[in-house]
């Protein structure tokens, strides 16, 4: 599991509240809050 604020690396990532999708394409990106429900966890 991942949080906001983590740089978890390049890949898909879903909100473990709202099921939203985020995808980051860059191992130096930081997963934001869900922009859907603003969860701050995540699964790969």
């Amino acid at each position: 599991m991942s949080s906001t604020g983590e740089k978890p690396g390049v890949g898909v990532y879903v909100c473990i509240k709202c099921g939203q999708s985020l995808f980051l394409n860059d191992h130096s990106d930081t997963l934001p809050p869900c922009p859907k429900c603003h969860g701050t966890e995540f699964r790969p």
